[in-house]
């Protein structure tokens, strides 16, 4: 398979391998966003695990899945299980503060489309 053959997989790699940088370099980056600007050694170590090491090894599954063709259909699915999944968590998060804030609505919205994207794969 070439690069054609792996768009969707590529771009979702590329995005979580950003995710996974930015918050184990800079984890307030990604809590500022939500209205915490400064952590605990407790919360950074949070960040950095949810976001920053599920970023990197989701990427690495990816990549995975470009060089082993007998497993890309149950990586795919992963990835766009893990990707409902949170944009699950949201919604319920929504109706159950009576309030969906932009930057939720922006990941929710995101998290549904790279499911999407990344179902053409399975």
């Amino acid at each position: 398979m070439d690069l054609a053959d792996n768009y969707a997989i590529c771009i979702l790699a590329v995005g979580f391998v950003i995710m996974g940088i930015g918050a184990l370099l800079k984890p307030e980056l990604v809590t500022t966003q939500f209205g915490i600007p400064i952590l605990s050694s407790a919360g950074r170590n949070e960040v950095r695990a949810v976001y920053g090491g599920f970023g990197i090894f989701m990427a690495c599954a990816l990549a995975v899945a470009m060089i082993r063709p007998e497993m890309r259909s149950g990586i795919c699915f992963t990835v766009a299980a893990a990707l409902l999944g949170m944009a699950a968590g949201r919604l319920l998060s929504a109706l159950v503060d009576r309030k969906f804030d932009n930057w939720p609505k922006f990941y929710c919205a995101l998290e549904i489309i790279l499911a999407a994207l990344i179902s053409t794969e399975i």
